[in-house]
């Protein structure tokens, strides 16, 4: 290897004693993107971070929690199955992260561990830029009431909506999560007997399950014939980046939004949070829809 090779580093960003780490956890982790992207974000905007993925177990997480303060690990992402465990071990949490019952990011100042969750504000971000400006007025349904929704539907409910409906398998879970911001917005839940009447009257229809997800690519979690025409469908999956949900409502006429915007810009709020800096979102993606290529 090259002098040039090690000064650079694996990453392509420079490495030297002035360096910030950062990283993401998960158990599982390897599959993860977000090393690639962020890795970019930090070589387009000059700054000396570097950024890894730590596998983390359940056992372990504690530990890694002081490892953060003892090695002033700056910033730190969290997945799956940490999000809500990991609330435990934060100095403070965002009131939106509280709301929501989980926390995915964590800011490290000088010791103190600031816990935030990125995931509803960049799917609302991305939604806005890529499919929908005004969220305002819209009548929206939600498909699915797991953790992935319980973050959006908070994000969604500060768009003033004129609606939000939660349709789940169980529907007590759906009225679970609509009791839960129903002071926020007009939120009702549904059983799925109910979601075909329901998205015909929707503005905008959201899948927040797998159902579609690789390799299972056939599958799609509604007829999207049931969707009016014009009306956005909106998918979380990314891989595809087109899902049969969305391929099937495009030709019915409506407007697609695949979930890659979501992953990059709860990064971008991530990076954002950690750095002071704006994120650098075009070059975010480019990264990662190479990867997938």
């Amino acid at each position: 290897m090259t002098v040039s090779a090690l000064d650079t580093g694996i990453t392509g960003n420079r490495i030297d004693s002035h360096t910030v780490l950062y990283g993401v956890i998960g158990d599982p982790i390897r599959h993860s993107k977000s090393p690639i992207m962020m890795n970019r974000a930090f070589r387009e905007t000059g700054i000396n971070g570097a950024y890894m993925a730590f596998h983390i177990t359940p056992d372990k997480l504690g530990e890694f929690v002081a490892g953060i303060r003892a090695m002033g690990i700056r910033g730190v992402n969290v997945t799956i199955p940490h999000k809500l465990d990991i609330m435990n071990y934060m100095d403070e949490i965002d009131a939106g992260a509280r709301a929501i019952g989980a926390v995915n990011t964590i800011v490290n100042d000088n010791g103190r561990l600031i816990g935030y969750n990125t995931d509803g504000i960049g799917y609302v971000r991305s939604l806005k830029e890529e499919a929908e400006p005004d969220l305002a007025g819209k009548r929206i349904v939600v498909i699915g009431a797991g953790g992935a929704s319980r973050g959006i539907v908070y994000a969604l409910a500060g768009e003033r909506p004129s609606s939000i409906t939660i349709a789940n398998r169980s529907v007590e879970r759906a009225e679970e999560l609509a009791q839960a911001f129903q002071s926020l917005a007009d939120i009702r839940a549904i059983a799925n007997e109910d979601l075909k009447t329901a998205c015909q009257e929707a503005d905008i229809v959201i899948n927040t399950t797998s159902v579609g997800m690789h390799p299972h690519t056939d599958a799609s979690p509604i007829d999207a014939t049931w969707l009016k025409q014009g009306a956005v469908a909106s998918d979380l999956i990314y891989n595809p980046l087109r899902t049969k949900f969305l391929l099937d409502a495009e030709l019915h006429g409506c407007r697609a939004h695949g979930g890659l915007g979501m992953f990059i810009y709860q990064g971008a709020y991530a990076f954002e949070y950690w750095t002071g800096q704006s994120a650098p979102a075009a070059a975010m993606r480019e990264t990662v829809l190479q990867s997938l290529a």
